[in-house]
C-alpha cells in the first residue's frame, strides 16, 4: 500500500488496526508480521503523531501498537525506534504517553537476558528522567504504567545503577524527585520506593542504603494533610507484606512512629485504626520481632491496650484494636506478650469475645481469641509458657464468672448458638484453646457443644463445614490425648460420636446429599 495514500485516507488503517487490537484470540508473532508488513511501523507511528484528529483513530492505533510490541517480533522492533518512543513520553496526550512507558516495558521484557544492552538504549535516549517526568505529572494510569516500567528496570545491575545514581545530587535521585514534587507527587514517588523495594533483597538494601525509607518517615510525621497519611501508612502496609522488607522496616523508626499515631488521642480515628492494623500485620512477624526490643513490642501494645481500655465509641476503631491484638498473637512470642503483662492486654480479646451487644466487635474479638489460643499454630507452639497460660485461663473464667452462663462451657455454648459468621469465629477459637485440658474439660462437659460440633447438619456452607469439621478434630485429637479423658467409661459416647464425625469428613454424608426419588402410580382415565 502506498504510504502517501495511506496517511491521506487513514480509513483502511483505522479498520486494519481494530481488527488487529480488538481481536478476540491471542495475537502471535506471525499476525503482528502480517499486520506490519501492510502497515509499517514508521507509517503506523507517523499517523499517530500527525492524524490524531481522526475520531477513534488514536485509541485504536495505541491499542494496536501495544498488542502488537507484546508479541517477540514486536519488541525485537523496539531498539530501532526508541526515540519515537522518547517522543511518546513528551506527547501531551495521555493515552500516548501511556503507551510510550508500556513499550519501554516490553522493550525490558525482551531484553531480559541481556538487560545491559536495554540499559544503554536508555541512557543514550534519555529515557529514565522521561519516566520520572509521566511518575509525577502523568494521569493515574500513566504514572502507573512509569512505576511498571522503572521497577522493570530495577530488575537488573545496569538498571539499579540508573535508578539509584552515586551522586546524590543528581535530579534523577529519588529524595530529590520527591523534595520538588506537589503532595501528589510525593505520594507517588513514595509509592515507586515501595515497588523497588519489592523487588528483591538486594534492591531492597539499595532502597535503605539510600536512605529513601526517611522520606516515607518523614511524610508519615507530617499529620496535617489526612489523605496523604493514609496514602503513606498504606504504602507501609504494602511494605510489611514484603517477605525480605521486613528486616529493613525493623531498623527504621516506624514502630515508634505507629506509637505515637496509636496513642495520639487528638488523631483522626481514621488513620490511628489504620496505624493498628500495620503494626498488627508487622508484629504478626515473628522475624520483626526478632529485629525489635522488647520494650518496643510492650510499648505498642500497651498503646493498642490504652485505646481499648478508653472504651471508644468508634466501633470501627474497637474492632481494628481487636483484630490488631489478634495479629499479635497468632505468633508464639507475641500471644506470650499479650498474655504476660500487668494487666495483660488480651483481658479486652476475652472481654469483647462473649459480648453480644456488638456483632463486629464480637467476630473481631472471637478471632482474635483463636490466634492467641494458637489454632493457627504447629502442635509445638499452642500451648505458652506458664505465666501466659494461667492468665489465660483466669480470663476466661474470670469472663464466665461475670456473665449469666457461670462456666466456660455455658460461654462456649453460647457463640455457637449465635449466626454463622459468630460461630465459624467460634469453631477457631475452641479449636485452639481445646489443647488446654481445662478448656477440653469445658467442652466435654456440655452434651450441647458435642451434638452442634458433631453434626454434618449444623453448617451449609463449605467454610462452615469445614471449620465445624476442624473444630470436631481438633477436640477429639485433645480428647485422645487425655488419658484422664479417653479412659473414663461414661465418656465413651462422647468419644464414639467424635470418632465418627471425624471419619465422616467435613461435608454433609452421601445419605443425606442424595436426592430422594418419588414414585406415584400414573394417572388414569
Amino acid at each position: 500500500m502506498d504510504e502517501e495514500l495511506s496517511l491521506d485516507d487513514p480509513t483502511q488503517l483505522l479498520q486494519s488496526a481494530s481488527d488487529f487490537a480488538y481481536y478476540p484470540g491471542v495475537q502471535n508473532d506471525a499476525a503482528a508480521k502480517e499486520f506490519l508488513d501492510r502497515y509499517p511501523l514508521p507509517l503506523v507511528i507517523n499517523a499517530l503523531q500527525t492524524k490524531a484528529e481522526v475520531p477513534g483513530l488514536e485509541t485504536t492505533l495505541v491499542a494496536c501498537l501495544e498488542r502488537i510490541f507484546k508479541t517477540r517480533y514486536g519488541a525485537s522492533l523496539i531498539p530501532h525506534f526508541v526515540s519515537f518512543v522518547q517522543i511518546g513520553l513528551k506527547a501531551n496526550s495521555e493515552v500516548v504517553k501511556c503507551l510510550a512507558c508500556k513499550t519501554i516495558s516490553c522493550l525490558l521484557e525482551h531484553f531480559n537476558e541481556t538487560p545491559a544492552l536495554a540499559a544503554q538504549l536508555i541512557i543514550e535516549n534519555d529515557i529514565y528522567p522521561l519516566l520520572l517526568e509521566c511518575l509525577i505529572n502523568g494521569d493515574e494510569k500513566v504514572a502507573t504504567e512509569s512505576i511498571e516500567a522503572i521497577v522493570k528496570l530495577a530488575g537488573s545491575p545496569q538498571g539499579v545503577q540508573i535508578i539509584f545514581p552515586a551522586n546524590n545530587s543528581e535530579v534523577t535521585h529519588l529524595a530529590n524527585l520527591s523534595a520538588r514534587s506537589s503532595s501528589l507527587g510525593r505520594v507517588r514517588v513514595l509509592s515507586l520506593i515501595v515497588k523497588l523495594f519489592s523487588v528483591s533483597p538486594y534492591v531492597a538494601s539499595v532502597v535503605y542504603n539510600s536512605n529513601l525509607l526517611s522520606l516515607l518517615e518523614a511524610e508519615l510525621r507530617n499529620t496535617d494533610d489526612t489523605l496523604a497519611t493514609l496514602s503513606v501508612l498504606e504504602l507501609f502496609y504494602e511494605l510489611s507484606e514484603i517477605q525480605h522488607g521486613t528486616e529493613f522496616l525493623s531498623r527504621t523508626t516506624l514502630i515508634q512512629l505507629l506509637t505515637s499515631m496509636i496513642s495520639n488521642s487528638l488523631m483522626d480515628a481514621v488513620l490511628r485504626s489504620r496505624a493498628m492494623m500495620i503494626t498488627g500485620r508487622l508484629l504478626a512477624k515473628e522475624n520483626v520481632l526478632a529485629f525489635l526490643d522488647e520494650f518496643s513490642v510492650r510499648t505498642i501494645i500497651s498503646a493498642i491496650d490504652q485505646r481499648l481500655g478508653l472504651g471508644s465509641e468508634d466501633l470501627n476503631e474497637c474492632e481494628t484494636a481487636l483484630e490488631a491484638l489478634g495479629q499479635i498473637g497468632s505468633s508464639y512470642p507475641g500471644a506470650t506478650l499479650l498474655l504476660s503483662a500487668s494487666p495483660p492486654a488480651a483481658r479486652h480479646v476475652v472481654d469483647a469475645a462473649f459480648e453480644r451487644q456488638f456483632h463486629g466487635r464480637q467476630l473481631a474479638a472471637l478471632h482474635s481469641l483463636g490466634n492467641i489460643s494458637g489454632e493457627n499454630q504447629s502442635e509445638g507452639n499452642i500451648i505458652l509458657n506458664g505465666d501466659a497460660e494461667d492468665n489465660l485461663r483466669r480470663l476466661v473464667y474470670e469472663t464466665a464468672s461475670r456473665s449469666t452462663k457461670l462456666t466456660p462451657s455455658g460461654l462456649f455454648l453460647s457463640v455457637l448458638k449465635q449466626d454463622s459468621e459468630v460461630r465459624l469465629a467460634a469453631y477457631r477459637m475452641i479449636s485452639g484453646l481445646v489443647a488446654r485440658p481445662w478448656c477440653l474439660m469445658e467442652v466435654c462437659s456440655k452434651q450441647e457443644i458435642i451434638d452442634i460440633v458433631t453434626d454434618p447438619a449444623t453448617e451449609t456452607t463449605k467454610i462452615g463445614m469445614e471449620g465445624r469439621h476442624n473444630c470436631c478434630k481438633a477436640i477429639h485429637k485433645a480428647f485422645i490425648s487425655s488419658v484422664k479423658l479417653s479412659s473414663n467409661p461414661t465418656l465413651s459416647g462422647i468419644a464414639t460420636k467424635l470418632q465418627e464425625a471425624v471419619s465422616r469428613g467435613p461435608y454433609l454424608s452421601a445419605k443425606l446429599r442424595e436426592a430422594q426419588p418419588e414414585v406415584m402410580t400414573a394417572d388414569r382415565f
